[in-house]
């Protein structure tokens, strides 16, 4: 195990002195060791420049097949070291499904699981789970994407039309809104980070529209804003407006089962995948999924 540690470790440092300074040893100890698994696989693993180490190709195999389950055994003799270690999960979060979707249902996951310690860190539209935290993240995206990650689509591909109450009811008594074509004729807020969004519900109801204007907001929270104050009609992610529905503080003219391709993915990176914690998270996460798609399925009108 000594031997595989210097090896990784001169590899990802290149270099002998600074492996040294990060396993506690001295260079010469890291060299030694090295030495050892050239002389029990029998061939040089690394070439020794002076400008650094660089692997051989063997030395580049078997950097390949020991570097995961190396992580891993550190992992894991990390957490019997610090039992509650495993206990702990670091998460990100888009922040609008957090504080809309997710957190309302954090009692339950406290209630049924208090042994577990979730910590939110900042969101990282564009996180590489480069650092130590977080474990896992829940990000926007399409499942497969990311090779190399373990994700989980959790919520998010369902999208629906809101407007204003009074304006439904007005449109409804003047005998119109008998077919979504005719919200072409409404003025229409789109997302800015998802311009399609409207096109993509248009022809999954069977209108036809090369091109659709609006005003553009960058933030659900002003969209859903702007549909109460009665500037427009909107299209958004189910999951992010089932509250005002229900309230009654937003319309739905066309209750449609429309879906995108891209939703809310739990994502986290192989070194984390058998972490106690995130193991827990992460099914009883699917399970609060699957029971907002039974609700959602409850109340859709067919197509």
């Amino acid at each position: 195990m000594s031997e595989l540690h210097a090896f990784v470790t001169s590899v990802r440092v290149g270099s002998f002195t600074r492996a040294a300074q990060e396993l506690c040893v001295t260079q010469g100890a890291v060299s030694r060791a090295v030495a050892r698994l050239e002389a029990h696989f029998n061939q040089a693993l690394l070439i020794r420049a002076p400008n650094g180490i660089y692997p051989t190709p063997a030395g580049i195999r078997l950097l390949e097949g020991t570097s995961e389950a190396l992580a891993a055994i550190e992992r894991v003799s990390q957490e019997l070291r610090q039992p509650h270690e495993g206990n702990k999960l670091s998460l990100s979060v888009v922040p609008t499904l957090a504080s809309v979707w997710l957190i309302p249902r954090l009692p339950d996951f406290h209630r049924r699981y208090p042994d577990i310690q979730l910590k939110f860190v900042p969101y990282r539209r564009n996180e590489d789970f480069s650092a130590d935290t977080p474990h896992a993240a829940i990000l926007s995206g399409v499942p497969g994407e990311r090779p190399g990650w373990r994700t989980d689509y959790i919520i998010g591909r369902e999208v629906v039309v809101i407007c204003h109450p009074e304006r439904l009811q007005a449109r409804r008594t003047e005998g119109r809104w008998r077919s979504p074509a005719e919200l072409l004729e409404e003025p229409l807020i789109q997302h800015a980070n998802a311009p399609d969004n409207w096109r993509h519900w248009f022809t999954a109801a069977g209108v036809h529209a090369s091109h659709v204007d609006g005003t553009q907001m960058d933030q659900v929270s002003m969209i859903v804003r702007a549909v109460m104050a009665d500037m427009g009609v909107a299209v958004l992610q189910r999951c992010l407006v089932q509250e005002e529905i229900n309230s009654g503080k937003v319309a739905v003219p066309f209750d449609l089962p429309v879906s995108l391709q891209h939703g809310y993915l739990l994502c986290c990176p192989q070194r984390h995948i058998e972490r106690t914690a995130l193991t827990v998270f992460r099914e009883w996460l699917l399970e609060q999924a699957e029971l907002s798609m039974q609700n959602t399925l409850a109340q859709l009108q067919p197509l």
